[in-house]
């Protein structure tokens, strides 16, 4: 029987999981974007309130977080092919059931289809460290975000694919907002046969035949696996928490700015590039921002992506209704922030999480990070409401002060 180098097949296998995953988020991106600048008007024209147009995409949100923790424990059995082709088959569902909701005028069934969006969103999550598997410790900020930097083609696209989709939609019939969901569906699908075709052998699993370790988790279970990884180390703790509100200071500002410019006369089009600029934000830098974080250090990088979005919120809040400089400004740096930011913790979480226990710990990490956003989500349109998009944007300055503790903690703790 012929033995194979283990070194050449991880470094061959590494390689290939990367290139499938940067295909697969380049194309799924679109899916999941596409109806960002579109989702809170399809709520509003269907509830009839402003106060609840942001619970479309918090439940989006909320949705991401529990797929996150359950598409974790099959991947913990199965893989990670698994669990991306299961998040992404979910999602394109969850696209058909948004689009029979606006045909019908269901606030429930629309809740519903973004639940189940919500776990397209998740498995794009985990592909970031699908592809740190089999990554080297020096190169593991790297591998991480190259999948991160293969967003942005379709994240980009697909914000502006918002009006022809919708022209579409009406050309069938449907209602317009509709048409951005309509698109997201199929491309999910093909997303998904990208995946299940070409991502094998399957890096999680490898890298735990080559550790030595069966393919079954050890025993107990995944909760208690992942609370006793955080309890040994603070600076995963503090990864984790940093990863959680920055995310919720970017959706929280992210899903009201559509309405914040609509009430100011920006027309769709407009919407859908400022929306398309704070993708770029988040996903066009980070192969930098996973160098830096591999040469640099995880704290420093993440302390960095606080100040940004500080910069950010303070440009948000003073932006007038409609388009202006500043809401186009601050929303590309809120991108960028959070860019820097989640890069940064989820290259700590990927060092520190044990094998045993990786995506225990990661799928629990996300799913701390979507319900946080979602929470933050759901006060975001009170808040506007109430409030106005000035003190939205105060209060999200409030969490980022939070990621500014965190990364002082991750650099004080990491080694």
């Amino acid at each position: 029987m012929t033995t194979t180098s283990p070194a050449v097949d991880t470094a061959a296998v590494q390689r290939r999981t990367v290139r499938v995953l940067v295909l697969a988020q380049a194309v799924g991106a679109i899916g999941i974007t596409v109806g960002v600048s579109t989702a809170s008007l399809l709520a509003r024209d269907i509830s009839g309130s402003e106060t609840l147009a942001g619970l479309v995409q918090t439940a989006q949100v909320l949705g991401a977080s529990i797929w996150s923790y359950l598409l974790a424990r099959l991947m913990s059995r199965r893989g990670r092919r698994i669990g991306q082709v299961t998040g992404l088959l979910l999602g394109a569902s969850g696209a058909l059931v948004a689009v029979i909701a606006g045909v019908v005028g269901s606030m429930l069934l629309l809740m519903l289809g973004a639940l189940a969006l919500g776990a397209t969103t998740a498995a794009n999550a985990a592909a970031r460290y699908a592809a740190t598997d089999l990554a080297t410790p020096s190169t593991r900020g790297r591998a991480l975000s190259t999948v991160v930097w293969a967003t942005t083609v379709g994240a980009v696209l697909g914000p502006n694919l918002s009006g022809p989709a919708g022209a579409a939609a009406g050309g069938l019939g449907l209602p317009v907002l509709t048409g951005p969901f309509l698109l997201g569906a199929p491309v999910m699908l093909v997303a998904a046969v990208l995946v299940h075709v070409l991502m094998r052998p399957d890096p999680l699993l490898v890298a735990r035949s080559l550790a030595g370790t069966d393919v079954e988790p050890p025993s107990g279970t995944s909760w208690g696996r992942a609370m006793a990884a955080f309890a040994a180390s603070p600076a995963l703790t503090a990864a984790a928490v940093a990863q959680a509100l920055a995310h919720a200071v970017m959706v929280s500002v992210m899903i009201m700015t559509p309405l914040h410019m609509e009430h100011g006369g920006a027309h769709l089009e407009v919407i859908g590039f400022v929306i398309s600029i704070h993708v770029l934000g988040m996903f066009a830098f980070a192969p930098l921002v996973g160098v830096l974080a591999d040469r640099i250090g995880r704290g420093p990088m993440l302390g960095v992506g606080a100040a940004i979005l500080l910069v950010s919120l303070v440009l948000c809040g003073s932006s007038p209704e409609g388009h202006s400089w500043q809401i186009t400004v601050g929303l590309f740096l809120l991108g960028l922030g959070w860019s820097f930011a989640t890069l940064s913790a989820s290259a700590t979480i990927a060092d520190l999480a044990p094998l045993e226990a990786r995506t225990d710990v990661q799928g629990t990490s996300d799913m701390a990070m979507g319900l946080t956003a979602a929470a933050a989500g759901a006060f975001s349109g009170v808040i506007v409401a109430t409030a106005g998009f000035d003190v939205l944007a105060a209060f999200a300055a409030v969490l980022a002060c939070g990621v500014a503790l965190a990364a002082a903690l991750v650099s004080r703790h990491a080694h």
